[in-house]
This record gives structure tokens, sequence and C-alpha cells, in this order.
């Protein structure tokens, strides 16, 4: 079942588990809410779950240093763009700022993975600009050639088990996701296929139960 795949690929078991920097740093936030607490576990804000990701990151060294900054293409409201040196990968800072908490972050970037394998984002590490904590995420580099339809967008998402919402945004009842903003700037058109570049996932209520 879909759903179940999904919530073993959050929880890091299961065939779908990635040995890879979201999961393990997803992991120890979540090991992190159970601390000292005896009943209930604690939802962490923001701030808290940044302090566990610089101790993570302190840690493990995995402060990323591979921004060229003559090599930035892009910003958002959400994040930073460069391209690599080679020009095949794009790597994006992005502060989160869409999210509650960090944890739903990285779980959009699973469900990403999950669905959109073709454009994967690599979590490389995190960098810190004006106090400010970034996520370095890697992702290939889309040459669009193709004005995208937002029909077949809709449709694509129609056929994945998703109904359109408004505007640009979707949630799925039976899978428990919302996944929001997929623009034409967010879902590229190459050579006739749809290439999802941008998504923003949440998890419903209904997800785990």
């Amino acid at each position: 079942m879909l759903k179940h795949e999904l919530r073993n690929l959050l929880s890091g078991t299961g065939k779908t588990k990635q040995e890879n920097l979201i999961q393990a740093i997803a992991g120890y936030l979540a090991a992190g809410k159970t601390t000292g607490e005896k009943t209930e576990i604690a939802k962490l804000t923001k701030q808290e779950e940044t302090k566990l990701i610089t101790e993570y990151v302190n840690l493990h060294h995995h402060w990323d240093n591979r921004i060229d900054e003559s090599r930035f293409i892009a910003e958002g409201a959400e994040q930073k763009i460069y391209l690599n040196k080679e020009g095949n990968n794009v790597i994006k800072l992005n502060s989160g700022v869409f999210y509650n908490n960090w944890s739903d972050y990285l779980n959009s970037l699973l469900i990403h993975n999950f669905f959109f394998p073709a454009t994967q984002y690599t979590l490389l590490g995190f960098i810190k600009q004006e106090d400010e904590l970034y996520a370095a995420v890697q992702q290939p580099y889309i040459a669009a050639n193709e004005i995208t339809d937002l029909k077949n967008v809709s449709l694509f998402m129609e056929n994945n088990g998703f109904i359109l919402k408004k505007n640009n945004d979707y949630y799925s009842e039976p899978l428990g996701l919302i996944a929001e903003d997929l623009h034409d700037e967010n879902v590229l058109t190459k050579d006739g296929v749809l290439f999802f570049i941008d998504t923003v996932f949440y998890l419903r209520s209904n997800f785990y139960s």
C-alpha cells in the first residue's frame, strides 16, 4: 500500500529506507522530541530544531562549503539557487521558510524524492549566513525547452491520486498529503516530459490514521 510505504519512508524503516543525510537529520530530530518526555511526544519548535541540527552538524562535520557565489542564478522567497561547477546540477540554499519546523521540510524532501526520482534532492549539508540556518540541497539541472501546460500538470497529479484544490495546490485524501505551488516555474517541461523541480508537501491530519 502506497501510504504504508510513505509512512515507512518518513520513519526510516522498511524497503523505502534511504541511507542519506536527510533521514539521518530527521531521525536525530525525532530522537530529540522524546528526550525527557514521559508521556506525550512533544513537537519541537523550529528554533529548538535549529539548535539540534546545529549540534548534529557540528558533531558530524556537515557544514557545506561548496557554494560559489559567482555561480548564483536566482533567488525566491524560500531559497537561493546556484549552478554547480559542472553545470549539471543546481545547489539550493533553503531556510525552510514555508514550513513550521525543519522536520516538515525534511519530510517534504523525502516525499519529493519518492514521487519524483528524476529530480531527486541530495542534502549536502547546512550553511549559516547572517545567523540564519540554510539547508544546502543539490538537484539535477533541467533545461526546459517547452512552456509547461498546467493542464498537463493537473492531469498528471489526478492520475496519481491528487485533486486540484485551488490555484496550483493539490491534495490527496487517501494518502493524507497536500502538494502546493505547482505552477509553471516549479514544474518544467523538457521534450514533452514534466519535471517537478520545486515541490512543497505537507502531511494532512489523517496521514498517520
